[in-house]
């Protein structure tokens, strides 16, 4: 097991990605944030919060995206998929939005959050926010716009994100 990013640096990290939305979207008038279940709700909620705190006055809809039923494997394993809550009370018609979520691998669940995206409007654009980006593990043509950390793991390591909210503590760990 080793380390990739303690709690400090998280928040640092967290931090970072947050300033680059604001060079990019400003005041977020037409910029709304959907995390991705179940992970990656935890990287957007305190995405969401840091923003609020970073852009005083700004009203910045944020929403939460489960996408078990357009997973491309949904009929195919054995076990019972029990999907996690969707909530999204506004439109996202003609917004740019930006999906966030914890690790990027395969680039499947992206490509199912963006299936499953369409469900509340058609975006202006889309992009794509992750903490940790597993480059040479991709399947699918999809790249993140904003990147915490980008490692390189074999196919064989699992990286894990702990989240203080769910593990009782922040930490990013390669397992072998």
């Amino acid at each position: 097991m080793k380390t990739i990013l303690t709690g400090k640096q998280m928040a640092i990290t967290i931090d970072r990605l947050c300033h680059q939305l604001i060079e990019n979207h400003l005041q977020f008038e037409q910029t709304v944030l959907i995390g991705l279940q179940p992970r990656g709700i935890y990287l957007s909620g305190r995405m969401h919060q840091t923003l609020l705190k970073l852009v005083p006055g700004a009203h910045i809809d944020y929403g939460k995206l489960d996408i078990t039923f357009y997973r491309d494997d949904f009929n195919q394993s054995k076990t019972l998929h029990v999907p996690s809550e969707t909530s999204i009370d506004f439109s996202i018609e003609n917004k740019k939005v930006v999906l966030i979520d914890d690790v990027l691998y395969t680039g499947r669940t992206i490509r199912s959050a963006l299936d499953a995206m369409l469900d509340f409007g058609r975006p202006a654009s889309v992009e794509l926010l992750t903490l940790i980006d597993r480059r040479f593990s991709r399947q699918l043509p999809i790249q993140p716009d904003y990147t915490g950390r980008t490692i390189d793991a074999l196919i064989s390591q699992k990286v894990r994100v702990l989240w203080n909210e769910r593990d009782g503590k922040d930490e990013v760990i390669l397992i072998d």
